[in-house]
Formats: structure tokens, C-alpha cells, sequence
């Protein structure tokens, strides 16, 4: 599972029990060459950080030496050597917006990063 964070950091998330190693592998990383080590986090679930920019990867977990697609991310593909995951990063990652609805119909809102929106009543 993956999670795009406020920040724009990339989290991923695998359960994986009683393996002892858990890798993810991509474009990002080369694939195999420079796979990035996750970590346990307890009954069976590893997962890691990544600062990515903005682009479309794609990327499998390796645990113990076999190879995982993730199905939660943003979508899958076909390789030949199986499916892929591919990870959707947005050049600004979708943040919390307020809105203001008005008696007349119409809307305001603002997100964190002070972009506003308003609608005609």
C-alpha cells in the first residue's frame, strides 16, 4: 500500500509475515541494483519513506528473494516478468481543502497551500 503524505513523502506499507527481508524495487531505484531496505514494523508489516519527485514510477517488494506486486497502489501492469505496481506522484500532492458555503449556493474554499476557489451563486 502506498500513501502520499502532505509533505509529498511517499510511504509504503507490506505485510510480509515471517520473512526476514523486505526490499522495494523500481525505476526509482534501479530496480534490484539499488533496492531500498524496509523496515519492520511488528506482526508482519515493513514499510518505508521515500522523497520522490513528481512522476509516475513503477515498482515490486522483494521479501526474502521472491517478488511482490502491490495491488492498493495507484494501479498495476503487465512486465514480463509479471505485474507491476505503478505509483502516481503529483507535482503538488492533493491537500486538505475548507470550504465556505454561502446562503446564495455559492462556495469559497481555500487548500493549505492558500490556492482558493469560488463559485458563482
Amino acid at each position: 500500500m502506498t500513501t502520499i503524505r502532505e509533505d509529498g513523502t511517499v510511504e509504503f506499507v507490506f505485510y510480509r509475515p515471517q520473512v526476514r527481508e523486505v526490499r522495494i524495487a523500481g525505476d526509482f531505484s534501479s530496480w534490484l541494483d539499488r533496492a531500498v531496505q524496509m523496515k519492520p514494523r511488528g506482526d508482519g508489516w515493513w514499510s518505508t519513506q521515500l522523497n520522490l519527485p513528481a512522476g509516475e514510477y513503477r515498482f515490486r517488494y522483494v521479501a526474502d528473494n521472491s517478488w511482490f506486486t502491490d495491488y492498493a497502489s495507484h494501479g498495476i501492469e503487465t512486465c514480463e516478468t509479471g505485474w507491476n505496481s505503478v505509483l502516481l506522484i503529483p507535482e503538488k500532492p492533493n491537500l486538505s481543502i475548507a470550504c465556505d458555503l454561502e446562503r446564495s449556493g455559492a462556495y469559497e474554499c481555500e487548500s493549505v497551500n492558500k490556492t482558493r476557489v469560488k463559485s458563482a451563486a
